[in-house]
């Protein structure tokens, strides 16, 4: 089995923009307000395995439940990259930002939220789930289905190391510095974003086939 280099690069860059493991660790570091660091650790390695364990499952049943529903892969892509563009937007215009520390406003002290909201929606939500199953469909075969399953598997590894060390990276980045890596992943997602919906589209005659 040959290695496509163009895929995996593709793939690492779609998982760790939409993941977003910077962009998150703002909001990790105030739902685990007040927690030793010993708590913060355990809390981000359950909430990066139970992401891991969705993703897992739409990566080897995805496909499957859309021709059960009757939706086509081609469909599939043009809403996966509508759905991905909009995040993108949101990503620019920082709105992503703003859903997300709603989502962490009126939460318990003492709760734990490894489960919700850090695995679902935050690290494994619609755009990370949409981007396996789409992946996966331009590279059909055990060589796609591996391939993705190593890279979000990697892009997870590097979320969970970032979420133990939050707070070090918050005081050497600052608030600016995370603004301006948001805004920059908010431009290339917006790429691949219209790349799957013109592979969508030639696989409906318009346009030039998937490349």
């Amino acid at each position: 089995m040959t290695l496509d280099t163009a895929y995996m690069i593709t793939a690492l860059v779609t998982m760790l923009v939409v993941i977003d493991p910077i962009g998150i660790a703002p909001l990790f570091l105030a739902l685990t307000r007040g927690m030793t660091p010993a708590q913060r650790r355990r809390i981000a390695i359950r909430a990066t395995l139970t992401a891991a364990l969705v993703l897992a499952l739409f990566a080897f049943f995805g496909e499957a439940l859309l021709g059960f529903v009757g939706i086509s892969m081609a469909a599939f892509r043009i809403a996966g990259g509508i759905l991905l563009f909009l995040t993108a937007l949101d990503m620019l215009f920082e709105r992503r930002t703003k859903r997300r520390e709603d989502r962490t406003e009126g939460e318990e002290e003492g709760h734990d939220p490894s489960v919700f909201p850090l695995a679902i929606p935050l690290i494994a939500g619609p755009g990370a789930i949409a981007s396996v199953i789409l992946l996966i469909g331009e590279k059909p075969g055990g060589e796609g289905l591996i391939t993705v399953l190593l890279i979000t598997a990697l892009t997870l590894l590097v979320m969970a190391l970032i979420l133990m060390a939050s707070s070090y990276l918050d005081r050497v980045v600052g608030k600016t510095g995370i603004d301006v890596i948001t805004r920059v992943l908010g431009m290339l997602l917006a790429a691949l974003s219209v790349q799957f919906v013109l592979d969508g589209l030639a696989a409906y005659g318009f346009g030039p086939g998937p490349g």
